[in-house]
């Protein structure tokens, strides 16, 4: 691998903020992505008709699958209706051009000549279609086409979990799966010698060890196989992911060598889909990769810098979700030449710390960037909320990197996490003293009597109860509790806390317990069936992150009739739909009232105050106000059957535009 020949690429040539010199590495800021579209796409209208390229038109030679594809005016369109798959133009909020977008005609499925849903065509790219009813999204599944996912990731429940991530790549790919498509997951196979590696225990060594160049030497690595759910778990072996701890440090701290531990995840990936003979054939080349964060993004530059030079994965597309753009794998410089890239490549991942993060006079600031990588040679950019697509575009949610993502603003959309309404369901939770529904809510306040029994709070079934479930730290608003705690507890209330972090904070929660002993309860740590508890006997569930790209436990309190108080960010603006009592157009006399909980803005501690206070009146004085907030919340659509629709649709996107080059 070290001694091929790899032709330098100038990739900056036909961007005019490109250096104007090829043999200069270059900058974060002028690494930009440069996709080739086919000349003629600049001649396609609107509606403009995609010829078959099965060779099934009215004269001439069949078209080939890897040509230019072609476009007719409107008389041939409406000629060739009945068979047409039609190209609609995507227009941003500016007016411009941004892509085009296939819809089909009723033909497709039913033999009619109309078209179905036009006004498909004029979503820009950053709005995915939400799925309607069931009968839309059957439909739909019907006639989309079958592809080969592979997902590459850190963490995927139940196997490994520190957070949300490992929940997105422990159901998503189940959904998908469920919808049609052959569905691979790829994450290391941990080995941290307690009974956790049980998780493992049922995956299978295929024996078919490949070694892959990185880090100045040939890695060998191993793969293990399960196949669960209509899904194809790999595990990549390595004596680099057997230690005590979690997937990314232990007690002592972050583990010192996690980039070379995830870059070899990344080429294992890659080869993945070529060697292994999963079912008794391989994934091949023609995969979408769905890589996750940073520890992933490695993936996306591999395949344009090392395999379509050479004519592999030229078919080939990746999608990069970002979960949290705060952890980007970043490394000094001098560290690129371990990745097994060419050098030419090194724009890619590029990096500049501005001035006043450097660590003294003479730091350069220049460093290696994985998820950078990733933003500038994925074909697609998804965020794991629509407003948290929008904040990481600006300084303040960008992290650094809102400048390159405003540059591909084009490609990035939002698609709102699902929950496993399996597992978070009332009416079945064996976590539960009584299992309840929206049609029958009398158990929740039984399951509140239970929580305040199991805490040793008074049992005061009418008081209202507030809840928190999370990390300890700053971003989760601990600061923001630790504040308002003081004056919140003046009021006829009861606190209970569930987490873990920041040792400051967990010795203030004992503190606060000590002092406030009738209304307050924290309990360092997590546990599960605590959390399930916590969840349907509280009241109320306080969530006033600094920021946060989806959350899911507003989504699980929902489903609980549990009312979330959130900060109005990311994630928990789309899902948390502020309470109004009286909706435009009604009057006090005949409401029909909306919402799902409350929202504050700005992050203070006095917005929060207020939101809380108004929650707590609604819940004392207008039960019949709450119980709606209750069950629309508990019948909301948060599933993965929902996202995955949504993915879908990204990948068909993603699919319709020629692949990083």
């Amino acid at each position: 691998m070290e001694s091929l020949e790899i032709p330098r690429l100038l990739l900056h040539h036909h961007h005019p903020r490109a250096s104007s010199s090829p043999s200069r590495p270059l900058s974060n800021s002028r690494f930009l992505p440069q996709l080739c579209f086919p000349s003629n796409l600049k001649k396609a209208t609107k509606n403009a008709t995609l010829r078959s390229v099965s060779g099934d038109t009215d004269g001439g030679p069949p078209a080939s699958p890897d040509g230019p594809v072609s476009f007719e005016d409107d008389e041939i369109q409406q000629r060739d209706e009945d068979r047409a798959l039609l190209l609609s133009k995507e227009i941003d909020d500016f007016g411009s051009l941004v892509g085009f977008r296939l819809s089909t005609t009723d033909s497709v499925h039913a033999g009619k000549t109309t078209t179905t849903d036009t006004h498909r065509g004029e979503l820009r790219s950053d709005e995915v279609e939400e799925p309607g009813d069931t009968n839309v999204g059957e439909d739909k599944a019907e006639i989309r086409v079958s592809h080969n996912i592979v997902f590459v990731t850190s963490e995927a429940a139940p196997y490994s979990k520190t957070g949300g991530l490992a929940d997105v790549c422990g159901s998503l790919p189940i959904a998908l799966a469920g919808r049609g498509h052959r569905v691979m997951v790829i994450s290391p196979r941990y080995q941290h010698g307690t009974a956790a590696d049980k998780k493992f225990s049922s995956a299978v060594d295929l024996d078919r060890n490949i070694n892959v160049f990185c880090f100045g030497a040939a890695q060998e690595v191993g793969f293990y196989h399960e196949y669960r759910e209509g899904v194809d778990w790999v595990f990549v072996d390595h004596p680099s992911f057997h230690r005590p701890g979690n997937p990314y440090g232990d007690k002592i701290g972050t583990f010192t060598d996690n980039q070379f531990r995830f870059t070899l995840l990344s080429h294992a990936a890659c080869e993945a889909p070529l060697v292994l003979p999963l079912g008794g054939f391989t994934y091949g080349e023609k995969c979408l990769f769905l890589v996750n964060d940073w520890h992933a993004s490695l993936v996306s530059v591999l395949l344009a810098a090392k395999y379509r030079p050479y004519g592999v994965y030229k078919d080939a597309r990746s999608i990069l979700v970002i979960h949290n753009i705060a952890h980007q794998g970043v490394e000094p410089a001098i560290t690129y030449s371990n990745l097994g890239l060419p050098q030419e490549w090194y724009g890619a991942l590029g990096w500049v710390f501005p001035t006043w993060a450097r660590t003294h006079a003479l730091d350069t600031g220049e460093a290696v960037n994985f998820l950078k990588g990733a933003i500038v040679t994925a074909d697609r950019i998804v965020t794991v909320s629509k407003g948290y697509s929008w904040e990481i575009t600006t300084n303040e949610g960008g992290f650094g990197l809102h400048e390159i993502l405003r540059d591909r603003k084009s490609i990035l959309s939002g698609i709102t996490n699902g929950i496993d309404v399996t597992e978070w369901d009332p009416s079945t939770d064996e976590h539960l003293a009584s299992n309840y529904s929206a049609e029958d809510i009398s158990g929740k306040v039984k399951c509140k009597v239970a929580l305040q029994k199991e805490l040793g709070l008074p049992v005061r079934p009418d008081c209202p109860m507030i809840g928190f479930v999370g990390r300890l730290d700053y971003q989760k608003g601990i600061e923001l509790i630790r504040q308002a705690i003081p004056e919140l507890m003046i009021d006829d209330v009861q606190f209970v806390m569930l987490g873990s972090g920041n040792p400051i904070y967990e010795d203030w929660m004992r503190a606060t317990e000590s002092i406030y002993k009738d209304k307050f309860r924290g309990w360092v740590g997590f546990n599960v069936p605590v959390s399930h508890r916590i969840t349907a006997g509280c009241d109320i569930l306080l969530m006033p992150s600094t920021f946060e790209p989806c959350g899911l436990n507003q989504l699980y309190a929902m489903r609980y009739g549990t009312i979330p108080v959130v900060h109005e960010t990311g994630g928990l603006r789309d899902t948390v739909q502020n309470f109004n009592p009286f909706p435009v157009g009604t009057s006090a006399e005949g409401c029909n009232a909306e919402g799902t909980g409350w929202t504050f803005t700005p992050l203070s501690k006095e917005s929060m105050l207020v939101a809380l206070r108004y929650a707590i009146q609604t819940y004392n004085e207008h039960k019949s106000s709450w119980e709606g907030l209750m069950k629309r919340g508990m019948t909301r659509d948060y599933t993965w059957e929902k996202a995955a629709t949504q993915y879908e649709q990204i990948i068909e996107w993603a699919f319709m535009d020629p692949p990083y080059c």
